[in-house]
């Protein structure tokens, strides 16, 4: 099981908004997140009442609908609302459930793993930063979508244990033989949190970013979800054909181009190989 402990939205450097989701679980100990766009996708285990709360615990844990009105206008009150403002924002909240309805269609949806070295360091060992960028482009252009972010680094194994790899990798192992000479499996990641995460937040089916089958049929298996459309995730170095170039600038695409190779021709990933590669 998994309840949605807090949300709260997020502006973006280009110009839209999100809503973040921070989940607990019962599996493991891992803050696990969702990233929401659009205000018909909620979730149920936040909105539930809990015991004694008030409508200022409901809407500092993010359980409000709509969107806040800013009802401090001096900001020396570090004290409980006044009568005024508490009466304000309880006719908000009264108004933005009642206009409220649930989601409608199958959103777009992307199941993403952790990934410090490619999102945050920028690392040419992956597409993982450019996969997720790419994700909350979409979903901001459509208006809606959810990304469950899932704290999976290294397909599973660990930060410690992928930073391993990278160097098992440099001796000229592939990203599949440096996980399983470390007795690890070439993909350990499971989706059981992600199942009951899109159960949570309403939805029984989804259109889902991914290259990877893996993904579609252990979300499938659980009964739950539905996928009723897949959308590829082409790599932007493969979105058009490559330069031959042997130039040091084309170091880091080699190590992103077998990277690629590799989950096409050992992890079943749905994408077509480059003819230069």
């Amino acid at each position: 099981d998994v309840q949605c402990q807090v949300r709260a939205r997020i502006p973006t450097m280009e110009g839209g908004e999100m809503h973040l989701f921070l989940y607990k679980n019962n599996k493991d100990t891992k803050e696990h997140m969702a990233i929401v766009y659009g205000d018909d996708i909620r979730s149920s285990s936040l909105d539930k009442t809990w015991e004694n709360e008030t409508i200022m615990n409901r809407v500092v844990r993010g359980a409000y609908y709509g969107r806040l009105e800013e009802i401090i206008t001096d900001e020396t009150q570090y004290t409980q609302l006044n009568a005024k403002q508490w009466a304000r924002l309880a006719q908000q909240q009264a108004i933005a459930k009642e206009a409220w309805r649930p989601v409608s269609e199958a959103p777009l949806v992307r199941i993403h793993s952790e990934c410090f070295t490619g999102e945050t360091v920028h690392s040419a060992r992956c597409d993982c930063g450019e996969q997720l960028d790419e994700a909350m482009r979409l979903m901001q252009q459509a208006g809606r979508g959810v990304i469950v972010y899932l704290r999976q680094e290294g397909r599973g194994i660990g930060l410690l244990e992928k930073l391993k790899a990278y160097n098992l990798q440099d001796l000229g192992h592939d990203t599949v033989a440096a996980n399983l000479l470390l007795d690890h499996p070439a993909d350990g990641r499971t989706y059981d949190i992600a199942n009951d995460i899109l159960k949570d937040l309403g939805l029984s089916e989804v259109r889902l970013l991914t290259n990877n089958p893996d993904k579609i049929e252990q979300l499938e298996a659980f009964g739950d979800i539905k996928v009723v459309d897949r959308k590829s995730m082409v790599p932007q170095s493969w979105s058009s054909s490559p330069p031959l170039s042997h130039t040091p600038q084309s170091t880091p695409k080699k190590e992103l181009d077998r990277y690629l190779a590799v989950k096409v021709t050992k992890m079943r990933h749905m994408l077509d190989l480059p003819t230069s590669i």
